[in-house]
């Protein structure tokens, strides 16, 4: 059987598979799909990805957020293959492709620990990294670990832009390996995973934008786009209004990112912001929604990084149900808890909800904040007055509240 044959057929395969598992009620169809594809032919993934221009978007928080935002932007030119599904291993991209065989772009959100296999099969034109911070340490592993072995995979890829945000310290040592980076200021503010310097161990040092080893010469890279609250400066010194409709500085990130990797890509700045205004929410996240009584805006954090950014767009005078998880997608591992800043939840009315609300109960109880417990996040909802929620859950807590509330 010739590769071009091999791997229509197994592509017909994990399709039909697929539609078993969606008429069935088993799941969505893709992973599973894209399993059978990737078992009956180990090569689909590069051979599905040839002669296309590929842009991978990876990094512990906002790879969906950033991958639609390009998607977005690239389908100014031509259609883009996107797994926005969010299934980010190589099951999901392969299904994303194979979905997309005429598509001349592809947007692949890609998890952080496959990138070095899954660049080397489809050689992207350009790669998106947003940032390192501890996530799963049961599936992950250690963060600076990932910095390693990113760091190595981009030394590796000649060809390939690498669009990197240089106010990430881990971010840019790894992107220091690539032949072509560009660098992107966005100020992010979480640090917590780079006090010290991963070339050398000393001290780094923040000063206002800037940061530096005091041991070597590891510094912030001079960057070629700059974010200034909504303002996007481009390497030609113009600037771009970003306007979002989506909340938060690290939306706004994540848009000047993505800016900068469609312009790499042949997307003009203004074209890229102005197809990202259309963007109101990413799967449900920030979305509105009503349950009887109640306006329950969903949002979804998953890591200590992502709980801050979250904590800080809460409305501060709405109540607030927090649902986590613990299954293998979210990591097991709940030892996170204990890193997020949940004493800024204090003199609000909070409920802690999910299959974990036990380990959440204790986290607020040293947090100081009075809270009651509802272990399903919907009769969460319904044990709060009328009016306003906020609601905030970890990764399988979100997609099965997105599954059961209506008009999301």
């Amino acid at each position: 059987m010739s590769t071009r044959l091999r791997t229509r057929a197994s592509v017909a395969a994990g399709r039909l598979t697929a539609w078993f598992s969606r008429a069935s009620g088993l799941g969505r169809g893709g992973v599973i799909g894209g399993r059978v594809t990737l078992r009956l032919d180990p090569k689909a993934l590069r051979r599905l990805g040839r002669e296309r221009t590929v842009v991978i978007v990876t990094g512990t928080n906002g790879k969906t957020t950033t991958s639609l935002m390009l998607t977005r932007a690239l389908e100014a030119l031509a259609e883009v293959a996107h797994n926005g599904d969010g299934a980010n291993m190589p099951d999901g991209l392969v299904a994303a492709l194979a979905a997309r065989p005429d598509a001349p772009y592809a947007v692949l959100e890609v998890d952080e620990t496959y990138v070095p296999w899954v660049a080397e099969q489809v050689r992207p034109a350009a790669l998106v990294l947003l940032n390192l911070s501890r996530d799963q340490l049961d599936r992950v592993g250690e963060v600076r670990m990932m910095e390693r072995d990113l760091r190595a995979a981009f030394a590796g890829l000649s060809r390939t832009v690498v669009v990197a945000n240089c106010d990430d310290v881990l971010v840019t040592s790894a992107a220091s390996a690539a032949a072509r980076p560009v660098w992107v200021g966005t100020g992010r503010r979480w640090s917590g995973d780079s006090v010290s310097c991963p070339r050398c161990g000393g001290a780094i040092t923040h000063t206002d934008r800037e940061w530096r080893c005091a041991m070597c010469a590891f510094a912030r890279p001079e960057p070629a786009w700059t974010l200034d609250g909504d303002l996007v400066t481009t390497p030609g010194g113009r600037r771009v209004d970003l306007d979002l409709r989506l909340p938060g500085d690290a939306n706004r990130a994540n848009a000047a990112l993505a800016l900068a990797a469609a312009h790499c890509v042949g997307v003009p700045p203004h074209t890229a912001a102005a197809r990202l205004r259309t963007i109101t929410d990413i799967g449900g996240r920030y979305r509105t929604v009503r349950r009887t009584r109640h306006s329950v805006r969903l949002m979804l954090a998953k890591n200590p990084a992502g709980w801050a950014e979250t904590l800080r767009v809460l409305d501060e005078d709405t109540p607030v149900v927090v649902a986590v998880n613990a299954h293998e997608a979210d990591g097991r591992d709940l030892s996170w808890l204990w890193d997020v800043h949940f004493e800024r939840l204090r003199g609000r009315q909070v409920v802690v909800a999910g299959e974990r609300s036990a380990d959440l109960a204790v986290r607020l109880c040293y947090a100081e904040v009075p809270h009651w417990s509802a272990p399903d996040p919907v009769s969460a909802i319904d044990t709060l007055p009328p009016g306003g929620v906020e609601l905030v859950a970890n990764y399988t807590a979100f997609r099965d509240l997105v599954d059961r509330l209506p008009n999301v």
